[in-house]
């Protein structure tokens, strides 16, 4: 098997956390133990995704801030939260809380455009200013500044038997270096480096060019180029990988032919780019860890990066997570080159 310039030094996962209308409770718990799951097999990272007005997990702050008292080393992340429903004053405040009550094990992960179905959420989101919203990078820069500890009043002192300060509080000092924009075109790469925040690529990226080779791993590899030109840490800036990934190695055979039923059905919006976006998906990775090695490997993007945050597929139960998680942490994670963190 070819080896990778970059040998995998950190293997992290992303769940979307879906629930049950009915039992929303236990939707969340089986997140929870996911992520207990992920560090007791070694796991460097979890990641939860984050959805509105949806049966998953709308809330990852709170939720990572419990998952923060139930592990002790693994890293927790967020893929990514949407700036668009944010106030980044009130957002910098719980995610240095969070980071505090984890220990400085916290990466938030943020985008920013407009949230999905605008027009039909704007009046509950943005009842009064939703024509005057701004959903540029100008939303990142602004949680960047605060988390980073710049100025976000101009007043600070004794104010009778209260103390103000002009900075968000409470101050976590590493957090600013462990913030992560998630993107897929070129600006945002670009942006990212600028302004010396990490980068995630996804399984969803945009081919930009309408008369280019839709290559989904070259154009990857071109966001991942791009973002490093642009990082003061060049060659050494954080990138991670985010694709699909199923290992069968201990599954059942009903567990098989339901993964690769899932990948099958959704393999043909991966030939062309989707929509008016342009948005480029990469196949889902099913079969044993060996041979998800042999194409990772093969894999222009992922020869560039030494971390990952494997996804799991939405909508499959408890079991098969667990069945999942264990053979990446046990079987693919070591023919990648990764060690589990003890």
């Amino acid at each position: 098997m070819p080896s990778t310039p970059r040998p995998l030094r950190k293997l992290g996962f992303l769940t979307i956390g879906l629930f049950d209308a009915a039992d929303p409770a236990r939707g969340h718990e089986s997140t929870l133990e996911i992520i207990e799951l992920g560090e007791r097999l070694g796991f460097d990272s979890a990641w939860v995704r984050h959805r509105h007005l949806q049966y998953g997990i709308s809330s990852p702050v709170a939720v990572l801030a419990a998952a923060s008292q139930r592990t002790r080393r693994i890293e927790l992340g967020t893929a990514v939260i949407p700036l668009g429903w944010e106030n980044p004053l009130r957002l910098a405040e719980d995610l240095a809380t969070v980071d505090l009550l984890s220990g400085g094990r916290l990466n938030p992960g943020v985008s920013v455009g407009p949230p999905m179905h605008y027009e039909q959420i704007k009046g509950a989101l943005h009842p009064d200013t939703a024509g005057a919203e701004d959903f540029s990078y100008e939303r990142v820069r602004r949680l960047l500044d605060f988390v980073r500890g710049k100025p976000a009043s101009d007043f600070s002192g004794v104010e009778g038997f209260e103390v103000f300060a002009d900075t968000v509080q409470p101050h976590s000092p590493g957090l600013g270096r462990r913030l992560w924009y998630g993107g897929g075109s070129l600006g945002s790469a670009r942006w990212a480096g600028e302004h010396g925040m990490n980068f995630l690529t996804s399984s969803v990226i945009k081919a930009e060019d309408p008369h280019g080779e839709p290559d989904f791993a070259a154009l990857q590899l071109a966001l991942i180029r791009e973002f490093r030109a642009h990082h003061p840490d060049g060659e050494a800036a954080r990138v991670s990988q985010g694709l699909v990934v199923i290992p069968t190695d201990s599954a059942s055979p009903e567990q098989r032919a339901r993964y690769e039923a899932y990948a099958a059905a959704r393999l043909p919006r991966t030939a062309s780019p989707q929509g008016p976006g342009r948005l480029l998906f990469a196949p889902d990775l099913v079969g044993t860890s060996a041979q998800i090695a042999e194409r990772l490997h093969a894999h222009a993007a992922f020869r560039e990066v030494d971390e990952v945050a494997f996804a799991l597929p939405f909508t499959f139960a408890h079991e098969d997570y667990v069945q999942i998680l264990t053979d990446m942490a046990t079987e693919l994670g070591p023919a990648l080159g990764w060690h589990p963190a003890s």
